[in-house]
């Protein structure tokens, strides 16, 4: 298989691709657990009659890794920015979670549910509005206390950890009345069906997530909760939100059984979330319930720490496998060379040294091909437009000759799904986002702001044209020299990290195929010089 097939081939393939993610967007039929489930009943789960936001006091909450806003109402997480990470346009700290516009609404919240237990409508108290994790400190605590109702006092206390994008959020329960009770604890998070999609050229997840031993890792549009209440019954796992580089789990503590659920609560606004009950609590005694709340970059090995099959989020798709180890290399390289560009270049330069003999094989295939240009003219010339005869004669050349006009496509085919899983990585790492390579190059997972990588990928496209067999057919010579100039277009919209791997590929490329041709060639030449 030739350069020009390869092209194709790739098109083709990521085509397939492209069609088969919004056939599964469209048609993919809910896993198994969602439509066995049964339906939770109103009494089952936190309801929204008529969804609105309401504000009271707000807590501002600093630490090493985040900037937070924690609501009294409901003492719900409202807003959380990440410090370490930028804004898409570089203006600050990247901002996760926000309730400041209802066009772009994320927030996470908790509630009780029982007789006079605060939900998260509830207004709480807490003794500030500013906290600061301190030098030397490693945890700052925030304690909210709820209304004493009926005889119970609840505090809910979330705890920032240093370095972490882990917070423990506990609630405290004391059962001063005369009489045992058993609430259930839920946990939520409210997202719009809008924001944080991607662009047009390269849409991203964003929408539900969950995880049990059982089902394993599966994800919830934001379609599919429109259409129907998602209810899953479970034994143990997480709930959450995900999107391009980031999540927020929750993860609670407990070993009790849980309900996941979804609820629409506006055309634009849902909620995901778990309710597990907290056991009973006999009059005169009280109770802590844990739960965790990841809330920060799919970083593998914080995901991996935070919970069981957190680290899935990160979804390379069917090529899993493959990808996984690459990324695990890449890593290791960056470790080395302290650069991501330079990293990306080090491992296709590996990719390639581990798949010399292979192309090898292919570019003589594609060299002796090269070679036979003249006679497959000669004969197109004499057949004419009689097909049948014409590749008749040809395949009688190809056997005299000893040439296999597909050798190439097996050592083609061997590489595509590397390719592939090294495109889910680049283009799904957060390591890569706002990493720096050189020069005009200050984020490799956003585009080349001159395209200058495209315009030298094309380069060493037309080049390639010119080390393959001449085209015999008119019409896809034609193409041939156009598709250059298409693919490079197309890649105007790729990340710079991406565009930068194929290009380093086609360089390697270029000088293995040029190397192979020289030599093929000498070796004809040769040929005919001892009159063979």
């Amino acid at each position: 298989m030739d350069t020009r097939r390869l092209i194709l081939f790739v098109i083709f393939s990521f085509s397939i691709m492209l069609l088969w993610d919004a056939w599964q967007q469209q048609h993919a039929p809910a896993p198994v657990a969602q439509q066995e489930a049964m339906q939770t009943s109103p009494a089952d789960k936190p309801q929204e009659n008529g969804f609105k936001l309401s504000q009271g006091t707000r807590i501002a909450v600093k630490t090493d890794r985040y900037a937070a806003v924690i609501d009294t109402v409901g003492g719900d997480l409202r807003q959380l920015s990440l410090l370490e990470h930028k804004a898409d346009d570089n203006s600050g700290p990247y901002e996760l979670m926000s309730d400041a516009s209802a066009d772009k609404l994320y927030v996470a919240q908790t509630g009780l549910k029982g007789d006079g237990l605060p939900t998260h409508y509830v207004t709480f108290t807490a003794a500030e509005t500013n906290y600061s994790l301190q030098e030397g400190q490693d945890t700052l605590e925030v304690r909210l206390t709820a209304p004493e109702t009926n005889g119970v006092a609840v505090d809910k206390v979330y705890r920032f950890h240093r370095g972490q994008y882990l917070i423990d959020v506990q609630y405290e329960i004391k059962n001063n009345s005369d009489k045992a009770i058993s609430p259930s604890v839920y946990y939520q998070i409210i997202h719009d069906n809008e924001s944080n999609q991607g662009s047009k050229m390269m849409p991203t997840f964003t929408g539900g997530a969950y995880f049990t031993e059982a089902d394993k890792y599966n994800k919830v549009k934001f379609d599919e909760m429109a259409k129907k209440d998602v209810s899953i019954n479970a034994k143990d796992g997480w709930v959450g939100l995900v999107q391009h580089y980031f999540v927020s789990a929750w993860v609670p503590q407990s070993t009790a059984e849980r309900k996941f659920y979804t609820t629409k609560l506006s055309e634009h606004d849902f909620s995901i979330g778990t309710i597990l009950p907290v056991g009973e609590i006999a009059a005169g005694s009280s109770k802590m319930v844990d739960a965790k709340l990841f809330s920060g970059p799919q970083a593998q090995d914080d995901l991996a720490a935070a919970a069981p099959g957190l680290e899935y989020v990160v979804d390379y798709g069917i090529l899993t496998v493959i990808a996984k180890p690459l990324m695990w290399l890449l890593t290791h390289i960056h470790e080395l060379v302290k650069n991501w560009g330079i990293a990306i270049i080090v491992l296709t330069i590996l990719i390639k040294a581990a798949f010399f003999k292979l192309s090898a094989s292919g570019y003589r295939n594609m060299a002796h091909l090269r070679e036979m240009a003249p006679k497959m003219q000669s004969l197109k010339d004499k057949f004419g437009d009689d097909k049948q005869k014409l590749q008749q004669a040809m395949m009688e050349m190809y056997r005299t000759e000893k040439i296999n006009p597909m050798g190439g496509c097996l050592p083609i085919l061997v590489q595509i799904p590397v390719f592939i899983s090294l495109y889910w990585v680049l283009l799904g790492s957060v390591e890569l986002r706002h990493a720096p390579f050189f020069g005009w190059i200050q984020d490799l997972s956003a585009t080349d702001p001159y395209f200058v990588l495209p315009v030298l990928m094309g380069a060493t496209m037309i080049i390639q044209t010119f080390l393959n067999p001449p085209p015999t057919d008119p019409i896809q010579a034609k193409v041939m020299k156009i598709m250059p100039v298409a693919f490079s277009i197309f890649f105007f919209f790729f990340p710079a990290g991406l565009v930068l791997y194929w290009l380093v590929n086609n360089i390697l490329s270029i000088w293995q195929q040029w190397a192979i041709n020289r030599m093929i060639h000498a070796e004809a030449v040769a040929k005919k010089g001892h009159g063979k």
